[in-house]
C-alpha cells in the first residue's frame, strides 16, 4: 500500500477555519472528553436507559476501539461524542468546545473541517461519481477546486481508487465503496475520524483490508481515530481498546 506523506497545509479552509481551530486550541492534546454521559429513550410510559454515566477521553494520535455487543450503547455514545445526538445528561468537549454551548452552524463548520464520520454503510450518494462523493464536503464548504484538487488525487491514489474516481458507487465492490467513504472522511484533513462499525457490512477479507488501511491512516498520517466494533479481531488494530457493556464502559 502506498503511504504518501500528507501535506497538512493542503485543503485548509482559510481564515474562518483558522479561527475555529485557534478557539479550540485549549484541548492541549485531549481532543475529546465526555463526562457523565447518560442517554434515555422514552416510548409511551417506558423509559429505556441506553447509557448510564459514561466517562471517556481521547488524546491526539490515538486509535481507540470501543468494543461491545449489539445493544450495548456503543454506537449511541459515538453519535453523542460526534455531536450527531445529544445526551440526556452529561457533557462533551470536542476540540476544546463544549458541544452544548455552540450553535448548529458552528457544529456544522466543525464537521466539515475538523472531524469526520464514517458509517457502517458507506452512505455514498448513488448518482454521484466517486470523485464527486469524495469532494462533496469540500464543495459544501465553498472551497475551490484549485485548493483541493492535488490533495484529492493523492488520497484517491493512496486508497487505491485513482482509476475508479469516475465510477458510480454501484460499479464498485463493497470494499471499494467503504474506501470511498473513508476518502471522503479523510479529504478534509480532519483531526478526528469517528467510525461506526466500518467493517460491519463487509466480508472477512475486505474487513481486514479496511482495518489495515485505518491502522495505516493512524500511524503514517497521524489522524486520531475512534471506532466502535463488535469484533475482537478488528479492535486489536487499535492502540487502545475499551469495552462497553450495558451502557457502561468497563475497561
Amino acid at each position: 500500500m502506498s503511504t504518501l506523506k500528507a501535506d497538512k497545509n493542503l485543503g485548509l479552509a482559510g481564515e474562518e477555519c483558522e479561527e475555529i481551530t485557534s478557539k479550540g486550541a485549549g484541548y492541549r492534546g485531549e481532543l475529546l472528553k465526555a463526562s457523565g454521559i447518560k442517554k434515555s429513550f422514552v416510548t409511551g410510559s417506558v423509559v429505556s436507559e441506553v447509557l448510564k454515566g459514561v466517562d471517556f477521553s481521547l488524546k491526539e494520535g490515538e486509535f481507540v476501539a470501543i468494543l461491545g455487543e449489539s445493544g450495548s450503547g456503543k454506537s449511541t455514545f459515538l453519535y453523542i461524542a460526534a455531536g450527531i445526538d445529544t445526551p440526556t445528561e452529561g457533557s462533551v468537549r470536542l476540540l476544546g468546545k463544549d458541544l452544548s454551548e455552540i450553535s448548529d452552524k458552528q457544529l456544522a463548520e466543525m464537521r466539515r473541517r475538523d472531524f469526520s464520520f464514517v458509517y457502517q454503510f458507506d452512505n455514498l450518494v448513488p448518482n454521484l461519481t466517486v470523485l464527486e462523493n469524495v469532494t462533496l464536503p469540500l464543495v459544501l464548504d465553498g472551497r475551490k477546486e484549485s485548493e483541493y484538487g492535488e490533495r484529492v488525487d493523492e488520497i484517491l491514489t493512496y486508497l487505491g481508487l485513482g482509476d475508479r474516481k469516475n465510477n458510480f458507487p454501484r460499479q464498485l465492490s463493497g470494499g471499494e465503496q467503504q474506501r470511498a467513504a473513508i476518502a471522503r472522511a479523510l479529504v478534509t484533513s480532519p483531526k478526528i475520524i469517528f467510525l461506526d462499525e466500518p467493517t460491519g457490512s463487509l466480508d472477512k477479507e475486505r474487513g481486514r483490508q479496511v482495518m489495515e488501511l485505518l491502522k495505516d491512516i493512524n500511524q503514517t498520517r497521524g489522524v486520531t481515530l475512534i471506532m466502535v466494533t463488535h469484533s475482537e479481531a478488528h479492535a486489536a488494530y487499535a492502540t487502545r481498546t475499551v469495552r462497553m457493556e450495558d451502557g457502561r464502559l468497563v475497561g
